[in-house]
């Protein structure tokens, strides 16, 4: 749901006065203290083999506290497994960093930075609990608490049915981690569904932000430049490169009209047109479902969305608006169910694109893809088969590309499809082939015949299962809404003109539902 981009190191946590133990109550308006977390008993430790610990203390083997368990997720830079404590049996998060993708200094300074961060906001209510962090010779490991209960989205998704009111407790969750980090020094920068994850499978679990990987510690009076965020959530005086903590209202402001409507309120087909759309800030309150949501929801996404970050409403007084606080004027009335199937769309729409044309790039003809074999063979410098993120800035470089690191990681994430960090031959041809020339009729059929296995003019729910899984993509209830979402006739497959017309539009799920 939108891509990321860099972060650039910044100054530790101990330069600013800023007490860990303290945190902003909402409903008495005063610092309480924080309970902070039980210290862990002294750790044994293993010998140190090398001095530049990234940490700055002795290895740790996480795997003397913690049993390893099932993989829980992979991103580019880290696994996530459950994991067991020894000493009390009790079930967490552990993400796994390994050291050879924290090659530069600012890699290893954003490592640490993330670290001081969450020990610094662990204890609040809607903050992941932070437990330790380990270092071994091969990877950093950051053990947390285990949300269990999956995506904000999905959640909302599954439940079949939601109302402004659930809506409003929803982005009060969020703007409380705003609230939160702001009052305790830290700029989050990366606000995003995907960063939220409930506690537990309980109807009445708690929202947590679970991702600081490029939240700073915010100094006073500085203005930061450096465009870092995830496309459709970015301010657009990020984009101008010249903004402050104002910016997190903005991305919940993002997440809140996304809830009301089920679709972002800036969208384009390509990156670019997503950021020239925040920068002229026309906000659509006149299609679907907008004439029916309240008046004071709109009012809230208006202040929250204004794009003058000195006009925008402050977390604190999100929290006190009307609509929003505890016992508020939201209403218990049922949001549109059209609400639910765009949000399915946003959320499903791109995975079956991407895996269509990697699958048009396993097909196309030697003559076709002249040159990009060689460029690939020079980019992947250890002849892995796979491109890393270090390769592709050091080979683009070397190609005499102007990119800033910001956009190579952009271009980074996006080529990934199969999210484990790393490019392969087939995912760099889809990244770097024109789209024109990928989605010609020719290829379009070869890819669609490829889904279509009985040849019967149609891609059935089985099919689509077996072809997605056989690239880890996708499980059957994602599978099945996927088949509703591109089969408009509604006869429960998709037929060849149906597929192109996914192929060949974004993923804007307005055409179909409004």
């Amino acid at each position: 749901m939108g891509h990321c981009f860099t972060k650039e190191n910044q100054s530790q946590a101990q330069r600013y006065n800023v007490s860990a133990g303290v945190a902003y109550n909402q409903k008495t308006a005063h610092q309480v203290t924080v309970h902070q977390p039980l210290q862990a008993p002294k750790k044994p430790t293993v010998p140190v083999t090398r001095a530049d610990t990234i940490l700055g203390k002795p290895y740790e083997d996480v795997k003397l506290f913690y049993t390893m368990g099932k993989e829980l997720g992979r991103g580019q830079f880290g696994v996530t497994y459950l994991c067991t404590e020894n000493s009390t049996g009790k079930q967490y998060a552990c993400k796994s960093i390994s050291k050879r993708k924290l090659v530069t200094k600012n890699d290893k300074e954003d490592m640490r930075r993330e670290i001081a961060i969450m020990q610094h906001l662990s204890g609040q209510p809607n903050i992941v609990e932070f437990r330790g962090a380990y270092e071994d010779k091969q990877s950093v490991h950051l053990v947390m608490e285990l949300c269990a209960g999956g995506e904000l989205f999905d959640r909302i998704i599954a439940k079949g049915h939601y109302s402004e009111k659930e809506a409003a407790e929803i982005c009060r969750s969020i703007v409380n981690v705003v609230n939160s980090c702001h009052f305790m020094g830290v700029m989050h920068r990366d606000l995003k569904p995907e960063n939220f994850l409930l506690s537990s499978k309980d109807p009445k679990a708690l929202l947590k932000a679970t991702d600081f990987g490029l939240s700073v510690f915010i100094e006073e009076g500085k203005v930061y430049r450096d465009i870092v965020g995830s496309a459709y959530y970015v301010a657009p005086e990020v984009l101008r490169r010249r903004y402050g903590k104002e910016v997190d209202i903005w991305s919940a402001g993002v997440i809140l009209y996304i809830l009301l409507s089920g679709v972002p309120p800036f969208w384009a087909e390509t990156e670019k047109g997503i950021f020239d759309a925040i920068l002229r800030g026309e906000i659509d309150f006149q299609s679907e479902p907008w004439p029916s949501v309240s008046n004071g929801a709109k009012d809230l996404v208006r202040k929250m969305l204004a794009q003058d970050p000195k006009k925008r409403i402050t977390s604190a007084q999100v929290l006190e608006h009307p609509w929003l606080k505890e016992g508020g004027e939201a209403s218990d009335k049922p949001i549109d169910s059209a609400v639910l199937s765009r949000m399915k769309q946003f959320r499903r729409m791109n995975k079956l694109k991407k895996l269509a044309l990697k699958v048009i790039a396993e097909n196309l003809d030697t003559e076709e893809i002249q040159g990009l074999k060689a460029m690939f063979a020079n980019i992947d410098t250890d002849n892995s088969g796979t491109i890393t993120y270090h390769e592709l800035k050091s080979g683009l470089a070397r190609l005499g590309s102007k990119l800033t690191e910001a956009e190579v990681k952009q271009l980074m994430e996006a080529a990934d499809v199969d999210g484990n960090g790393t490019i392969d031959y087939i995912e760099f041809i889809t990244a770097t082939m024109h789209r024109y020339r990928l989605e010609r009729d020719e290829h379009l059929y070869k890819a669609f015949q490829f889904f279509d296995k009985d040849n019967s003019g149609f891609i059935t729910i089985d099919e689509l299962e077996t072809a997605m899984k056989d690239y880890g993509m996708g499980d059957e209830a994602t599978i099945r809404e996927i088949i509703s979402e591109v089969d408009t006739d509604n006869d429960g497959r998709i037929n060849y003109e149906e597929f192109c017309t996914m192929m060949r539009s974004g993923t804007q799920p307005q055409a179909k539902l409004l």
